[in-house]
């Protein structure tokens, strides 16, 4: 069996440009390295090919020919993934098509009842490995279709869901793919090459706009150490690669286990290995010798999720006293030269333009170092969705391209959607003004904040002055709006 594995183009330029910041998709490379050997297997990330989608898909499968191609897409990407299942279907009518990742997951039922269905042959649910292994078995002959749990396939036309499997034992996961049979190369964070790992699935924190429990349950597992070395051995040495991203959901839930990785990957003395991950506030205030360990084994930069400077939102979130965690977390973070991205969160019931200001002015004293900053997205099947409806406050239920936290789908009881959308963008502009890179990023990458500081920000600044000269700041906001609804437009797409 000849399989290609395809990850969507669409990107959301939340911390930096979009093109300034490309990762390989993890999961994809995951199902891919997991399919058993005797099959042909090509992994595809469209965010390389961004600008001739048609053209390449076109190419590449003309030559390959494969038998089952499986596309990989969250909310916010799925209308394009639909579009991809069409061309494929038009360009090589005989194969079959499995679609997978959190929106496949979440809305498997909504999408077996759609016109789109029609493009579409199977659809895995929760964790890819194990299903799509067996898929690409069964259709070699040698496996069940009717017996594959998490797999929902068509029986007479319509969709059948065999029932959820178990979480998988990441033991016996085999490595992600890296080589060549990767059909798309070129990423980078700032021009240095990356490459991601996982040590752990799942999180057992409580967040109710989180969808992660619809993939995993409330669950945390981890990988063997061994497996997690083995796989930075092949990051280290054969893909000559020093940064590293960890895709994990949240890492450092069980600390004495991040402090074992740690002394591990310290052991194994790598030189100029640096990782960025992804942790909660709590954990990183609360366990300061991890996080001195976590410096010394490399460990560059962190995203903490900070969410907001209101206790009463967080509250409505289901979690604590996270401002008052969070400025210890960052306190510990800086002390042992950890560069810092702190997650805020902005559209909860009862903002208006001066509660906005104010979280970002929080923001500005707990002297997190960037911001990663996103409108309350009422993903589909959360609970926090739910509440939203409940109070009346949802505007887009259904145009899910516009998920992606650039966008207000919600009001709130102040402020309609376009205005949330413009104190949002404005109140940031006006609170944080331009990024100063720490001196932690201009350590380790002299190079790029380097060109940012004498060479990007001075040319932004100015073109900017002129456009507020002629336009102010409504003016301003609505060019950014035209540049971001054109982000994600494929124009060779249109047609499907």
């Amino acid at each position: 069996m000849k399989v290609i594995l395809i990850s969507m183009p669409d990107v959301t330029p939340i911390i930096v440009h979009e093109m300034a910041l490309h990762m390989p998709n993890h999961g994809i490379a995951s199902v891919g390295g997991n399919i058993d050997t005797e099959h042909e297997v090509y992994l595809i990330d469209l965010v390389r090919k961004r600008r001739s989608i048609k053209k390449y898909l076109t190419k590449v499968i003309g030559t390959i020919k494969p038998d089952l191609i499986g596309l990989s897409a969250m909310a916010w990407q799925y209308d394009t993934c639909v579009k991809i299942a069409h061309l494929i279907k038009e360009l090589r009518p005989e194969v079959k098509i499995v679609i997978g990742g959190y929106h496949a997951t979440l809305m498997h039922e909504e999408i077996a009842a759609s016109q789109e269905a029609k493009w579409i042959d199977f659809m895995v649910r929760g964790e890819g490995e194990e299903a799509c292994r067996r898929l690409v078995n069964a259709l070699d002959g040698r496996d069940d279709l009717a017996a594959i749990p998490s797999l929902s396939y068509k029986k007479d036309g319509l969709f059948v869901h065999n029932p959820r499997g178990e979480n998988l034992d990441l033991s016996t996961l085999k490595l992600p793919i890296r080589d060549k049979r990767r059909l798309t190369w070129g990423y980078h964070i700032m021009y240095s090459k990356i490459e991601l790992v996982e040590t752990s699935r799942g999180c057992t924190r409580s967040c109710n706009f989180c969808s992660m429990r619809h993939m995993y349950g409330r669950t945390f597992r981890t990988y063997p150490i061994s497996r997690v070395l083995a796989d930075i051995d092949d990051i280290y040495y054969k893909r000559k690669t020093r940064w590293i991203f960890i895709t994990d959901d949240n890492m450092v839930l069980n600390p004495s286990r991040v402090v074992e990785l740690c002394d591990a990957i310290i052991a194994r003395n790598y030189k100029g290995l640096n990782f960025v991950v992804q942790a909660d506030c709590v954990s990183m205030a609360t366990h300061e010798p991890m996080v001195a360990k976590m410096a010394a084994a490399g460990f560059r930069s962190v995203f903490l999720g900070i969410e907001n400077g209101s206790v009463k939102n967080m509250s409505s979130a289901g979690k604590g006293d996270i401002p008052a965690y969070s400025k210890k977390a960052i306190e510990n973070c800086h002390k042992y030269g950890m560069m810092v991205i702190g997650g805020l969160i902005f559209g909860f019931a009862d903002d208006d333009a001066a509660s906005i200001k104010e979280n970002y002015e929080f923001f500005r004293e707990i002297g997190a170092d960037a911001a990663y900053c996103q409108i309350l997205t009422p993903y589909p099947k959360t609970a926090m969705r739910q509440q939203i409806i409940e109070q009346g406050l949802l505007t887009n239920a259904t145009d899910y391209k516009k998920y992606t936290g650039l966008w207000a789908n919600v009001r709130t009881k102040h402020l309609d959607a376009e205005e949330l959308q413009y104190q949002f963008w404005y109140q940031r502009q006006v609170v944080l003004g331009w990024w100063n890179p720490p001196a932690s990023a201009r350590k380790h990458g002299v190079g790029w904040t380097s060109i940012w500081r004498f060479l990007f920000k001075p040319f932004l600044k100015l073109r900017y002055r002129l456009i507020m000269r002629k336009h102010g700041w409504r003016g301003r906001y609505e060019k950014e709006v035209a540049r971001w609804e054109q982000m994600n437009r494929f124009t060779d797409l249109e047609p499907y």
